[in-house]
């Protein structure tokens, strides 16, 4: 598939079709490391297995429960 940038503001934009995203189980939300070589421009969805989730989960759970106290280490 061949394909042409799109500008976006300053920048340019590659658009990602809606099935190539399907396929690589990736969405609006999907992070995407981006590296080169120099010559090839790779994007690698970067998977969530559901650890960040709970992470921050648990997260927003401790500093709710405990905003005054973490506060104060923080400081």
């Amino acid at each position: 598939m061949i394909k042409n940038l799109t500008r976006h503001g300053n920048s340019l934009a590659l658009v990602i079709e809606k099935p190539i995203l399907e396929l690589l189980g990736a969405d609006a939300e999907t992070p995407f490391d981006v590296t080169t070589d120099g010559q090839v421009l790779i994007l690698s969805p970067i998977k969530d297995s559901g650890r960040s989730k709970a992470f921050s989960a648990a997260l927003d759970k401790i500093n709710a429960r405990y905003p005054k106290a973490l506060k104060k280490l923080a400081e």
